[in-house]
């Protein structure tokens, strides 16, 4: 019987071919290479959700309390930028809940769920509103977890340009001969440049009469046209007009000459004759009270990161800002710090019997 051509004898034959080894080898070199893969992507998965496990990879909030693309929201766009990297690179969010002299925003904080997802960035109406509204829904003392300050903000004692008074001697002497007739600006009720206003007129005894504005542009507005006097303000709202001459520099109200190139020729009021006067406006970061201590920790620990980030501190002293870089930054120190100023504050802002409520 006969088989197909090329088969021998009718039987199906078979050659052993030498590649069968090759192809095994190709076989498990695939599977090890699939299993590799497997790994790295398993790994990169993990990897990714470290990446937001702030705790939980759940967004953070930082609500501030006042209006958006004002100075204290410049502060905390900037620094949630620079808490992303050492929180894992955590989504964090602003939250502008502005309104009734910061009061809204903080309380919201106050009543958030304590977990560490929802942080408060506010300035010294911290220590100001406890003082000023006689109704307040929390208590900054038990009602928050102070986590650290963020910067010190200068302010700058201005005059219109109409003055006769060259300097701070001729300035207060200007004032003793004008008692009661000086007009004396802000940017509102509790506002910063209330603040210092009123800390100013205690220290020289001096009476003037207290111009509220709902802001500081148009409260600037005002003073260049000569429509007051004198305004004490932030460095951030007054170094432009400081600088294009708009208005009359007398004195800043830190204990030492500021390095901004505009600034660093005027006077602290401290040299000038007010002994230790000295008005900042600072702002710190905060969270709802009962947040678990490691959550605290880590987000104490990202903020020192923060403090430190060479774009953060540039970005701050754009500002006119310093950033905070001494035992404030521990929340200790931070919620001490603040007790003072409440207690600095307070008699002030009483004697003068005006409230934002």
């Amino acid at each position: 019987m006969h088989g197909p051509p090329g088969v021998p004898g009718g039987h199906l034959v078979i050659p052993f071919s030498n590649d069968l080894p090759a192809l095994r080898s190709e076989t498990l070199n695939a599977s090890k290479k699939l299993k590799s893969l497997a790994l790295i992507a398993a790994a990169t998965a993990s990897l990714g959700l470290h990446a937001q496990n702030f705790p939980d990879g759940k967004p953070i909030t930082i609500v501030v309390p006042f209006a958006a693309g004002g100075p204290t929201d410049r502060v905390a766009r900037d620094l949630a930028e620079a808490m992303r990297k050492p929180l894992d690179g955590v989504s964090i969010v602003i939250d502008n809940a502005a309104g009734a002299g910061s009061t809204i925003g903080n309380a919201k904080v106050a009543r958030a769920k304590p977990d560490g997802h929802t942080l408060l960035v506010t300035h010294v109406g911290m220590a100001t509103t406890p003082v000023l509204y006689r109704k307040l829904t929390y208590n900054y003392e038990t009602d928050f977890e102070y986590l650290g300050m963020i910067n010190d903000v200068p302010m700058t004692l201005i005059g219109k340009p109409q003055l006769e008074a060259n300097n701070f001697k001729e300035l207060r002497e200007w004032i003793a001969k004008s008692s009661g007739k000086v007009n004396l600006g802000n940017a509102g009720i509790g506002s910063a440049s209330h603040l210092c206003g009123l800390l100013f007129q205690s220290e020289l005894k001096a009476e003037m009469t207290t111009v509220p504005y709902k802001g500081t542009a148009p409260a600037i507005a005002d003073l260049i046209g000569g429509q007051i006097d004198l305004l004490c303000d932030q460095t951030t709202n007054t170094t432009s007009q400081i600088e294009a001459r708009k208005v009359k520099p007398y004195a800043v109200t830190t204990m030492k000459r500021l390095s901004t190139p505009a600034l660093k020729d005027i006077p602290t009021l401290d040299e000038s004759g007010l002994k230790n006067f000295q008005v900042t406006i600072w702002h710190g970061l905060y969270a709802a009270k009962g947040t678990p201590a490691p959550v605290l920790k880590k987000l104490n620990d990202a903020l020192k990161v923060a403090l430190k980030d060479p774009d953060f501190i540039k970005k701050q002293e754009g500002l006119g800002a310093v950033v905070v870089a001494d035992k404030r930054v521990e929340p200790a120190e931070h919620k001490k710090f603040v007790q003072a100023e409440v207690a600095r504050f307070g008699p002030v802002i009483k004697a003068a019997g005006i409230y934002a409520d």
